[in-house]
């Protein structure tokens, strides 16, 4: 071989696979000869940039030698080497490639190498991650739930031990009171017999001191009356005999928990499935929703908004200060003053069971700790402290509505002093996403200061009632305009439309409630109508929230009152 051959004198055209290639195409990332170069112009699909071969291409320096540059690739040492290293005779019997057609294939290697990490296996990745973050939510969510259930049911087991105390105590009063009584009239007869006993003793000593025949004459003796005693009262008192508790047979009787299983599964690197499977089952909507109760008054003078922290449990918030938990009862379990004394213009409960709170005039987004209410069962119940957090300070906007999202992201609906609108995606207290323009450059929200409440939808839709707007206004989790809902298709156009309250469920269907109409609106993810909600004795519905049962929970504005309606089958 001659020492001096170049890479061009072994690389080939790509196009016509004979000659040598002189010229190379950043852009087609193919070789070429001179003969092919007018051919590949003539493809005006690109912009095509040919170079020379040696001006693409730079060669690296022999390490070995440091005059020589390196124009072979030995694949058995995975080196590149000169012309003075083949005739060194070490790479003797060593499989030897152009240097360039090492790299060429090296590249194609990477190619291959991006788009299959790019397109397969960095998504799963990311979708185990997304699915990790959801599991420690629903983990903690579990647990928590576990622990209700247990004092739950150490509750239910304590109020049967105090009933069977108050039996057992009225079995004691009773006897009590049926011992008291046979003492008593035992008690009476000897003392009547006391007192007759002592005025014949005064007798019998009066008429020893008389002289009056008459009068002594006349006694009757009573002795044999009084020689015979009362009957005595044999009396056995009862006693407590109690039980031995046989702890196994109680825990038995409490309750037993499941074993926890974990188990790993090997992971494939192919795309997800995006078929049925994953989606919830589908149901169909009632003929007629029916209320299954209410919370008749809130104390708020002014209803807006309600939060489920369960589905037995409920967040509301009104005209005042006050944040007020209440169970399906109506009994009040938690009450929460805001930071500032303002009123909060919305409330939301992320996953893991805090509450949220927006103050406009604080211009602040807080977290209430501990706010999931905890049982006064005294044995195994803990009180959990209040506290709240400062999570977000704005400057130059003032926060309105929020909704805490499925990856415990808060989208904050916010306006500034230029009565512009935006919506804000956070992560904690970082700012991620802002959503304020359409594709054409127009605001997406109305600049009205009126109502705007927001939810995200089961596909990540971000969802706004905006009433000064007369719609709901749909966008991708990517900020995207989806839709816009401004009523179903047979209103009459004289009837205007205000959306105010709105919330998901899980089919994927939003719901909005229309306060002055007095009902509600169930629309698809698509935006398209299906059916009001007009019945129930609805009054000027306003907050709207469902629990995992997909139940209603609907805020009854001047009413003060929250209706829970059920509206699948």
């Amino acid at each position: 071989m001659d020492p001096q051959f170049s890479a061009q004198d072994v690389v080939r055209c790509t196009l016509c696979r004979d000659a040598m290639a002189t010229m190379y195409c950043s852009v087609c990332h193919i070789h070429l000869c001179k003969d092919c170069v007018e051919k590949h112009f003539s493809d005006k699909s690109k912009v095509h940039n040919v170079v020379p071969l040696e001006q693409f291409f730079n060669y690296p320096k022999c390490p070995t030698h440091s005059n020589k540059q390196c124009e072979i690739h030995c694949e058995q040492c995975n080196i590149p080497i000169c012309s003075t290293c083949i005739l060194s005779g070490k790479h003797i019997g060593h499989k030897q490639v152009d240097i360039f057609e090492d790299f060429e294939s090296k590249k194609e290697i990477l190619k291959r190498d991006l788009e299959e990490l790019e397109k397969s296996i960095f998504p799963r990745y990311q979708q185990s991650a997304a699915i990790i973050k959801t599991q420690k939510i629903d983990q903690r969510k579990h647990f928590q739930k576990l622990t209700a259930d247990l004092i739950k049911q150490g509750e239910a087991m304590q109020k049967d031990i105090y009933s069977i105390i108050q039996r057992k105590q009225s079995e004691i009063d009773d006897m009590d009171a049926q011992h008291l009584a046979s003492i008593t009239t035992q008690e009476d007869v000897i003392n009547k017999a006391l007192h007759e006993i002592k005025e014949v003793i005064r007798d019998l000593k009066s008429m020893l001191e008389t002289s009056d025949v008459r009068h002594v004459s006349t006694y009757k003796s009573r002795m044999q009356e009084f020689r015979k005693l009362p009957p005595k009262l044999r009396i056995e008192l009862p006693n407590f005999l109690p039980q031995t508790i046989n702890r196994e047979e109680l825990l038995k009787q409490f309750g037993s928990l499941s074993p926890l299983s974990i188990e790993t599964e090997e992971q494939g690197f192919t795309l997800p499935s995006t078929g049925a499977e994953s989606s919830p089952p589908i149901r169909s909507l009632l003929d007629v929703p029916r209320l299954i109760t209410d919370i008749p008054s809130t104390g708020h003078k002014c209803l807006y908004d309600v939060s489920c922290l369960s589905d037995e449990e409920i967040w509301t918030s009104g005209t005042n200060k006050i944040l007020k938990l209440y169970n399906l009862k109506g009994e009040v379990l938690r009450s929460v003053q805001t930071k500032s004394g303002n009123r909060p213009e919305d409330i939301a409960v992320t996953r893991s069971g805090d509450l949220v709170y927006a103050d406009g005039d604080d211009r602040s987004i807080n977290l209430v700790t501990g706010a999931q209410i905890q049982t006064g069962f005294k044995l195994l119940g803990k009180k959990s402290k209040t506290k709240i957090q400062t999570l977000i300070i704005l400057r130059g906007w003032r926060p309105w509505y929020l909704c805490s999202t499925s990856s415990e992201d808060l989208l904050v609906i916010m306006r500034n002093d230029d009565k512009q609108t935006k919506v804000v995606r956070y992560s904690g207290s970082t700012e991620i996403q802002s959503i304020q323009w359409d594709s054409q450059g127009k605001p997406l929200y109305s600049s009205d200061r009126n109502t705007k409440y927001i939810s995200e939808n089961s596909n990540l839709d971000i969802c706004v009632a905006d009433n000064a707007a007369c719609a709901v206004v749909v966008v991708s989790a990517a900020g995207k305009l989806r839709f816009r809902y401004t009523g179903p298709p047979s209103t009459p156009r004289i009837e205007s439309f205000h959306p105010v309250g709105i919330t998901t469920d899980s089919q994927g269907n939003i719901l909005t409630s229309e306060c002055d109409n007095h009902r509600i609106h169930i629309i698809d993810r698509n935006g398209h109508f299906l059916r009001f909600i007009d019945n129930c004795s609805l009054q000027f519905p306003l907050g709207l929230c469902v629990d995992s049962r997909d139940n209603l929970f609907v805020a009854e504005w001047f009413i003060g009152k929250v209706k829970k309606l059920q509206y699948y089958k």
